[in-house]
């Protein structure tokens, strides 16, 4: 394990800025995971990654009206926003009305919630990254932390609410800060570079895309788009360093981007973003092997298409996949205890680039952020087929590259 280099703009402009510049059924398995106890999935992986929210009776728990919704941009691109955008929206209509803005913190591309509900997370997209802390109760600012790398661009809260996780993709590297009692972030307390295996076709070095914990909360993975690899690792919980397990490869020159667990555990859906293509990976939760199956259609068609993020629906039988360039939501029905996807659909994503996809807390509304048309598509999804439908015209968010539904 090294640490973290500075890496030049040109490194990592591609991820950052890709988005300025640029019906078929198909059923595939993967082989079974290895033999081993089955885990039980922990409820709090949801909230620190968009793509494991809760579905549940609407409304339980919370009081009726508008819920909040936080937005991610860019602050140093033309057009971008002044900071966190602040929103709220109807969990019934979906209708979004806008609420202003949290000003001093830079660049914040993508957002995650802690566990208790109390503190959000931001990156801080530039060339010396950063991460921040910012307490939802008076929307104050905690505080921001070196990552110790280049352009980080995904953060998620390891569920025991002690430990953030964020990944540089300029300069390919998974840092590791604690978390203390009033939620702010302390010193970086472990940082890992990948060094190996050589980049892929077309890569210029290692480009750490997403950092998520497993839903048994044993491992931690790292997808790495220049190295067409996704690192398990494990994490000392009292340490928060990191030891790496178990790699898995994908095709060279797949480009691998944003992996989402299926709510059983033992199996997980990787979006390629290089080669435009999606795979079924089985998980063995007692080792933290990742083995990778066949490539897949994305439904894009022969058009040019990135592939982004992966979402799947609490009770496990629909998968969501937001494709930028064809503007679309492919919508999968997931068979096999999580081992298969099939193709349903594609629905237009009414936007330009969906470069991020959430659930709100219930599962009933899906929210795509689209960075190039500034703007953040609502739909209703329907608890029995999984279909979506617009819920109205989207709403305005300069340079919309993240959105969090609470």
């Amino acid at each position: 394990m090294g640490s973290g280099g500075r890496a030049s703009d040109g490194r990592w402009s591609r991820r950052r800025f890709v988005g300025a510049v640029t019906g078929a059924a198909a059923v595939v398995a993967v082989p079974a995971p290895a033999t081993g106890p089955r885990s039980t999935p922990r409820a709090a992986t949801g909230r620190a990654a968009p793509a494991a929210s809760a579905t549940g009776p609407e409304g339980a728990g919370r009081p009726p009206g508008p819920r909040p919704l936080y937005l991610g941009t860019y602050t140093s691109v033309e057009g971008g926003g002044p900071g966190i955008g602040l929103a709220a929206y109807d969990p019934v209509s979906g209708a979004v009305t806008g609420r202003g803005a949290l000003t001093g913190v830079a660049d914040p591309s993508y957002l995650a919630l802690h566990p208790d509900g109390r503190t959000l997370y931001a990156v801080d997209e530039r060339q010396d990254g950063a991460v921040t802390a910012v307490r939802l109760d008076g929307h104050r600012v905690l505080g921001s932390r070196a990552t110790g790398g280049a352009g980080p661009c995904h953060l998620s809260v390891h569920p025991g609410g002690r430990w953030l996780l964020s990944a540089n993709y300029g300069s390919g590297s998974v840092a590791v800060h604690p978390i203390d009692g009033s939620g702010a972030l302390g010193g970086r307390a472990d940082l890992v570079t990948h060094s190996s295996p050589p980049p892929g076709p077309g890569q210029q070095g290692p480009h750490a895309h997403q950092v998520v914990t497993s839903p048994d909360g044993g491992h931690v993975l790292a997808v790495d788009l220049g190295t067409d690899t996704v690192y398990t690792y494990r994490l000392d919980p009292r340490t928060g360093r990191l030891t790496e397990v178990s790699r898995a490869r994908t095709r060279p020159g797949a480009g691998p981007r944003h992996l989402a667990f299926h709510p059983g555990g033992r199996y997980a859906y990787l979006a390629n973003e290089v080669d435009d293509s999606v795979a079924v990976c089985a998980y063995d939760p007692p080792t933290g092997r990742l083995a990778v199956g066949e490539e897949q259609p994305t439904g894009s068609g022969t058009g040019r298409n990135y592939p982004a993020q992966f979402l799947v629906t609490a009770d496990g039988r629909y998968a969501y996949l937001a494709n930028r360039g064809h503007n679309s939501i492919a919508r999968y029905a997931v068979g096999a205890g999580g081992a298969r996807l099939r193709l349903l659909d594609t629905v237009a994503v009414a936007g330009d680039f969906p470069r991020q996809i959430a659930f709100s807390p219930d599962g009933r509304l899906l929210f795509a952020a689209n960075q190039k048309s500034g703007t953040v598509s609502v739909f209703h999804v329907d608890r029995v087929s999984g279909a979506l439908s617009l819920a109205g015209e989207p709403f305005a968010s300069p340079v919309a590259v993240c959105a969090l539904p609470l």
